[in-house]
């Protein structure tokens, strides 16, 4: 095996077992949102309040030693709040740049549904760009940059909900979910006398990172696999419920995560079970549905798992 991709899996093992220690429970969301950063991606978190969004992003920021930086979204936020702004300095008779929140390395948008659309287009145009321009000047936003934005699934009023075009821009989507009772139990007795990531040391570096995002792009991906992608993305654009289908971009999203996945598992290629492991946080969000018996989510979540057990993979054989 690879000596370099044996010691990438272990930078992301030491990565996600420091995480474990704050959030307990959710290996497979933790796994999630390594694989969005190592992919370069941003994530999308739809969860209610409380169960650990927040430490979720703080822990990541924390394991990787890297600039963490929440905004808190509101209605009557500016643009200028995010990005921030050129002032006039009567002594130098010249602007300066005071930067936003945004020049981090790790950015929580907290409830970015209650920004409105002008706001939210200013935070995705940083997520595409990986950089912001005030007064005609370009600043280039940190490296590594990666974007958990959160949002209430529960709560509709005073907000603007994202419009399909702007979910697309999100790598994968993902739901923490309640503990179970056990985990619950663990996560009050961790936090009876201090918080445990106030102890928490990191256990990579930024450069480490940025090797594990170099890395992720050597992992090679047969032409059977790419075929796989194509014709999974294809059948969520034919399918009688699908409104809306995936667009070239969740196939590039299946294909890069699916490099990271095999990255994680210490493998130099990717497989088809990558791909179906990843398929509904990568494309679910991707997808408009037509049924009006249950919400666009679960929907979009069933549709998925038809396609996987009815889209074969290339070079397999039909059983009944």
């Amino acid at each position: 095996m690879d000596e370099k991709i044996v010691a990438a899996q272990k930078t992301a093992e030491k990565i996600a077992d420091n995480v474990e220690r704050i959030i307990i429970g959710k290996e497979q969301a933790i796994e999630l949102a390594i694989i969005g950063l190592i992919s370069k991606g941003h994530l999308l978190i739809e969860d209610a309040p409380g169960v650990g969004k927040t430490m979720l992003a703080r822990s990541l920021a924390k394991a990787i030693d890297c600039t963490f930086k929440r905004i808190q979204f509101t209605p009557d936020m500016l643009p200028s709040d995010i990005t921030g702004v050129a002032i006039y300095n009567q002594k130098t008779s010249d602007f300066e740049f005071r930067a936003g929140p945004i020049m981090a390395n790790i950015v929580l948008a907290d409830e970015i549904n209650r920004a409105t659309p002008k706001v939210q287009s200013a935070l995705l145009e940083c997520m595409e760009e990986g950089r912001i321009s005030i007064e005609g000047i370009t600043h280039e936003l940190p490296s590594p940059f990666h974007i958990l934005a959160t949002q209430n699934p529960i709560e509709y009023e005073g907000t603007f909900p994202l419009p399909e075009t702007q979910l697309d821009r999100f790598l994968l989507r993902l739901n923490l979910g309640y503990p179970s009772l056990a985990d619950e139990i663990a996560i009050m007795e961790n936090q009876q006398h201090s918080h445990p990531i106030e102890e928490l040391k990191p256990v990579a570096t930024s450069d480490e990172v940025l090797n594990l995002q170099a890395m992720v792009k050597k992992i090679y991906v047969d032409d059977l696999v790419k075929k796989y992608i194509s014709s999974l993305v294809a059948a969520t654009r034919q399918h009688a419920s699908v409104y809306l289908g995936a667009s070239p971009r969740g196939s590039l999203a299946l294909f890069r995560t699916g490099q990271a996945r095999a990255l994680l598992a210490g493998r130099d290629f990717v497989l088809p079970d990558d791909i179906k492991a990843l398929a509904e946080p990568v494309l679910a969000h991707r997808l408009i549905v037509r049924s009006k018996n249950h919400s666009r989510e679960e929907s979009a979540r069933a549709v998925i798992s038809q396609l996987l057990e009815t889209v074969l993979v290339p070079g397999t054989i039909a059983t009944r």
